[in-house]
């Protein structure tokens, strides 16, 4: 018996060691999965915020129509900010239609969309050309993933 456990001595690290190369890999892809949803997730709730802070201006009065503002919050979680709330996220990437300007939303109607209740204005929000990059591409073979545009759609109530 005394044979066999010296035999058997290393086997637990010979163990340990091949296990442990597929869990690190699966704990680093699970790592940059968790990274990307997380990032689209940051990207909605900002369109959805620009979409919402919109949707109480009147698009016709430039001087009270904040597009900038807008933009800024959906960029940095703020009207003044410095760091963009995502990593890669720029100004280039958001666009904003309205019943004012809807060149960044050709074939679409803005003003005076006809419902059941009247007809009503609309604000579109969008962010669309952003490229994910994960932190080990190499590692979990994500490599760059690049989202759908990611867009809301308000009521304006002027």
């Amino acid at each position: 018996m005394t044979g066999l456990r010296r035999r058997m001595r290393g086997v637990a690290a010979v163990e340990l060691a091949l296990v442990s190369i597929p869990l690190v890999l699966m704990a680093v892809a699970a790592i940059d999965i968790a990274r990307a949803v997380f990032t689209y997730n940051q990207l909605t709730k900002a369109v959805r915020d620009g979409a919402r802070f919109l949707s109480g201006f009147d698009p016709t009065v430039p001087a009270e129509y904040p597009t900038a503002l807008a933009k800024n919050r959906m960029l940095y979680g703020s009207t003044s900010g410095s760091t963009p709330i995502v990593p890669g996220l720029t100004v280039d990437m958001i666009s904003i239609c309205d019943r004012a300007d809807a060149s960044a939303c050709p074939g679409e109607t803005f003003a005076n969309v006809a419902t059941g209740s009247g007809p009503i204005d609309l604000v579109k929000v969008t962010i669309s050309g952003y490229t994910f990059t994960p932190i080990f591409p190499g590692i979990s073979q994500l490599g760059t993933i690049s989202f759908e545009p990611v867009s809301a759609t308000m009521r304006q109530v002027l």
